[in-house]
């Protein structure tokens, strides 16, 4: 079968946003729905995907094996015990023959065509794997907390994307918690605007997440009826092209 895949980055500007979590929860989601969807996880330094997802004695190969032609594509990724049609491409534990991003969007276009989505997970900050993501993505979607520091950081991110198309780069608000607005006086209306742009999604704060960290297993899968569960298939939806209204709780 032939695809013609999306390539979605998730980047963050600070560390702690929960920005892998979210993505493995948004793939388990995408794949549930029938969806072919590779995680790629692009942190050559701290890479962590693997224990995000409970793959991490079945994942051997990484993304530079693939581009050196020591292997396959189909022979790197693993898929998911407990989830047809989602897969994961690790990180090498270092970024020893430093991988480019050339060499990354050719990988990107490889994978286009054997998945419908593939979500690459962007160490946080801008450095190398950053520019990895952001050469080979066709979207972007920026992971942020809404405290001051998370969203200043954000807006600096937001910055370095200019060079995507209107409607391509998207702010995910992670462990939202009402309470805080109240006391900080912003709403999300306020946060979207200092960022600069468009709510992708709302995904609040929820404790079957850090249990989900725990387990090894995306919280689509370990906690469907979990209120983040159902923000990462509402998310997955609106990823999908569907339209899928923003909760009025969080507005």
């Amino acid at each position: 079968m032939s695809y013609r895949g999306i390539c979605i980055g998730f980047v963050s500007g600070k560390g702690g946003t929960g920005k892998t979590c979210l993505l493995a929860g948004i793939a388990a989601a995408l794949a549930k729905a029938g969806k072919r969807t590779l995680c790629v996880d692009c942190d050559t330094d701290f890479r962590n995907l693997d224990l995000v997802m409970g793959l991490t004695e079945q994942s051997l190969m990484d993304f530079s094996d693939v581009i050196a032609g020591r292997c396959t594509l189909e022979e790197a990724v693993t898929e998911h015990p407990a989830q047809r049609g989602l897969f994961l491409l690790n990180a090498p534990v270092r970024n020893r023959e430093r991988v480019v991003g050339a060499e990354m969007n050719a990988l990107a276009a490889h994978i286009r065509k054997r998945f419908d989505f593939c979500l690459m997970d962007a160490p946080s900050g801008m450095g190398d794997g950053f520019a990895l993501v952001t050469a080979a993505a066709d979207r972007i979607l920026l992971v942020a907390e809404m405290d001051p520091l998370s969203v200043r950081d954000a807006q600096r991110v937001a910055m370095e994307l200019d060079a995507f198309p209107s409607g391509a780069v998207r702010l995910v608000a992670n462990r939202v918690r009402r309470p805080r607005f109240r006391r900080a006086e912003e709403t999300i209306d306020d946060i979207m605007d200092r960022v600069g742009l468009p709510l992708m999604g709302l995904v609040p704060e929820d404790d079957a997440v850090l249990k989900a960290l725990k387990r090894g297993v995306p919280v689509t899968l370990l906690r469907p009826e979990s209120a983040a569960a159902r923000a990462c298939r509402d998310i997955a939806r609106r990823v999908n092209g569907e339209t899928v209204p923003l909760p009025r709780a969080y507005r």
